[in-house]
Order: structure tokens, then C-alpha cells, then sequence
């Protein structure tokens, strides 16, 4: 046993939790997918398009699915590749094929436009589930296509100037 004097078990005790409120917050505080992503020029089409003709690296598909709380085996059928080939991709240092990185960019930006209109990632996610108004199809089941993508990010549109969706 070893003995310690007030003072030391009172810095001992205090260092014990401060850690652990640090570790606490620091996990408690997400980033956005607007400044996570920050440096991605997704406004033009162009910038898109060249961006994706160039392969986009995997990490950025990891980054991505953690941020929008998503599985990655989730998130690759999105974009029609299996996880394990993207698992392949980031131990090869191969890039993401120009289609798959056009999409996952596409997606990124929707995911932007979605957190800003709905205050968050969650309740985005939570839109993208339930049906569209007078439908049984929800927002989610069109993202497996980059025109589908198009066709939510047309329907945010409507919806923040107050259409009905």
C-alpha cells in the first residue's frame, strides 16, 4: 500500500476527473459534416465532376460514414461497392473508381444541405425515413443512385421554401 498525503491524493483524485470529463466531452462533441468536410469544394458541379474523375481515397468513405453514423456496409450499398472492396482499396492505397466517388461526393453535399435544414445528422437521418408524403418509397431508398441523390437534394429544395413533400 502506499501512503499519500492529502494534498497528493487530492491531485491524484482530481487528474482522475478531469480525464474523465475531457473523455467524456470530446466524445459527447460532434463534428459537422459541413466542417468536417470543409475543405471539399461541392458547390460547383465541375469542381464535383473533376474531383471525382480524379478517385476519391478511401479514408475519406470511412470518414464519412462515421460522421453521418452510418455502417459502412450501409453506406457501400449506397454506392454500389461492397465494404470489403473498399476495405481493398484503403490497404491497396487504390482510390475509389471515378463513379463511386462521384456518388459518395454527391451524397456529402446532400448530407450537408440535410444538417443544415434539419439542425443535425440524426434528424436528417430520421427525414430520410420516413416516407415521402402520399408514398410508400422514403428518401433513403433513392440514394443508390447519384440521380437519386439529385432527386432528394431537389426535394430539400421544395421543403425549405415551404412545399410539401
Amino acid at each position: 500500500m502506499v501512503d499519500l498525503t492529502f494534498s497528493e491524493y487530492f491531485r491524484f483524485e482530481c487528474g482522475k476527473i478531469s480525464l474523465s470529463c475531457s473523455m467524456a466531452i470530446s466524445s459527447a462533441i460532434s463534428v459537422s459534416v459541413r466542417d468536417r468536410f470543409k475543405s471539399l469544394d461541392l458547390q460547383s458541379a465541375f469542381e464535383l465532376v473533376v474531383s471525382a474523375r480524379k478517385g476519391i481515397k478511401p479514408k475519406l468513405f470511412y470518414e464519412f460514414a462515421d460522421s453521418i453514423h452510418m455502417p459502412e456496409k450501409k453506406l457501400a450499398l449506397l454506392i454500389n461497392i461492397s465494404s470489403r472492396t473498399v476495405h481493398n482499396y484503403k490497404e491497396q492505397q487504390k482510390p475509389l473508381d471515378p463513379i463511386q466517388s462521384e456518388h459518395l461526393l454527391k451524397l456529402i453535399a446532400l448530407y450537408r444541405k440535410g444538417e443544415d435544414m434539419f439542425g443535425n445528422v440524426e434528424e436528417f437521418n430520421d427525414w430520410l425515413e420516413k416516407p415521402f408524403w402520399n408514398s410508400k418509397e422514403k428518401p433513403i431508398d433513392w440514394l443508390t443512385t447519384p440521380g437519386g441523390v439529385d432527386l432528394v437534394k431537389d426535394e430539400l429544395g421544395r421543403l425549405s421554401h415551404g412545399y410539401a413533400v
